[in-house]
């Protein structure tokens, strides 16, 4: 099977045509971002070619001139720098290329979500970029590649062995493509190692690799599950800030996520433990987790992907009561509560709780996904009251 072009192709080219500013864009190892990139750019410099990076670090005369932008050309030309977070002066090289050359040539960069995180301890790039942040393949993607105006799309199904493929091989392309559970599992082993390993050794300061290793081993059993860092700093034997310090590097380098709880005391939200959810649901044995994170995947998609097309600024949450009631997600939008998602495998009996969050919250819909329901050309978003709804239905709205 050959991939059909992403949906990120359509968003950066439209991104090119219509903006002066940078694209940054970031995503998990293997997502896709250096495939994608280098289809929409004449031009790419990759920091892990040694070629390549010499005439990096000569300076933004030396791309420019390797570029040709002293030449006239019909239409703009587009340059990609390919895992760019890697070259300590990149704020600053990009800084000044940009000033220099921005009337002539159009810049994406691609890296790690570092590109994201430590662009916050400092202005220098204010105003020269907008972010893209890459996830997997989702059946929103498979079902529709177009940008559109609004969140929400027309419910489209995809085949069969598309969504199959999907639940059982992950999102991320190669695996997808190959559909073939040897390689899976050995592509899956290879980029955990690459990642718990070798980025964390290159990318961060710690030293015990071997415990963040084994964090990583324990996290990966535990999907969908509460965070107790007191209870996860014993069982590794570090502090519980060490614990709370590698998690959030574990996110950075997008081999997890957290999911906080949503109150309208935000101070006490930030009191409550977080939910733990991998990026990959396919290493998942447990169903019912692997469906919980599968379904915190798509709407994660969705919400990054929204705020950064400029639709509006979307977060992913939970909701719990102290009476143990509780709802797997919650979707704001503009800081306001927007629909509720309770994730199941095969259960359709409607959860009571999307009721009682829905009264609490004011949220306009209460959607029950169930993995195992078959495809149904309804839109979800047009039932007010709580109702089931197949996953593939849904998530076929969404990015």
């Amino acid at each position: 099977m050959k991939l059909r072009e992403r949906f990120y192709s359509a968003v950066l080219a439209e991104h090119l045509g219509a903006y002066r500013q940078m694209a940054f864009v970031v995503g998990p190892r293997q997502v896709g971002k250096t495939t994608v990139c280098r289809g929409l750019a004449r031009h790419c410099l990759d920091w892990d070619n040694e070629d390549d990076r010499e005439i990096i670090l000569k300076g933004p005369g030396a791309v420019a001139q390797h570029a040709r932008l002293d030449v006239a050309q019909e239409c703009l030309l587009v340059l990609t720098l390919d895992e760019f977070h890697k070259y300590r002066r990149w704020k600053l090289f990009l800084k000044g290329f940009f000033d220099a050359y921005q009337d002539r040539v159009r810049v994406i960069v691609t890296g790690s979500s570092r590109l994201d995180v430590y662009r916050r301890g400092g202005d220098s790039l204010m105003g020269r970029y907008f972010l893209f942040r890459m996830h997997p393949l989702s059946v929103g993607e498979l079902a529709c590649r177009r940008v559109t105006e609004e969140p929400i799309r027309p419910p489209r199904s995809i085949s069969g062995a598309d969504w199959e493929a999907l639940w059982e091989h992950g999102g991320y392309p190669e695996p997808f493509i190959r559909r073939d559970a040897r390689f899976s599992r050995r592509w899956r082993r290879l980029r955990d190692d690459q990642l718990l390993k070798e980025d964390v050794r290159d990318l961060t300061r710690i030293h015990e690799i071997d415990q963040l290793v084994t964090l990583g081993r324990v996290l990966a059993r535990r999907s969908g599950a509460q965070i107790v860092f007191s209870a996860l700093a014993r069982q590794i034997r570090v502090s519980e800030n060490t614990i709370r310090s590698w998690i959030a590097t574990l996110c950075s380098l997008q081999y997890g996520f957290l999911v906080r709880p949503w109150y309208k005391n935000v101070a006490r939200a930030l009191r409550k433990e977080p939910k733990w959810f991998l990026r990959d649901w396919a290493g998942i044995e447990d169903p019912g987790s692997r469906a919980e994170t599968f379904c915190a995947c798509h709407l994660l998609k969705a919400v990054e992907g929204w705020t950064d097309l400029g639709l509006g600024s979307f977060e992913l949450r939970y909701v719990r009561d102290r009476q143990q009631h509780e709802v797997d997600f919650l979707v704001l939008r503009d800081e306001k509560p927007w629909f509720l998602v309770e994730a199941k495998l095969g259960d359709d009996r409607l959860s009571p709780s999307l009721a009682r969050f829905q009264a609490q919250t004011g949220c306009a819909h209460a959607l029950q996904a169930v993995v195992d329901l078959d495809y149904a050309g309804c839109d979800c978003f047009s039932y007010a009251a709580p109702v089931v709804v197949p996953a593939r239905t849904l998530f076929s709205q969404l990015l």
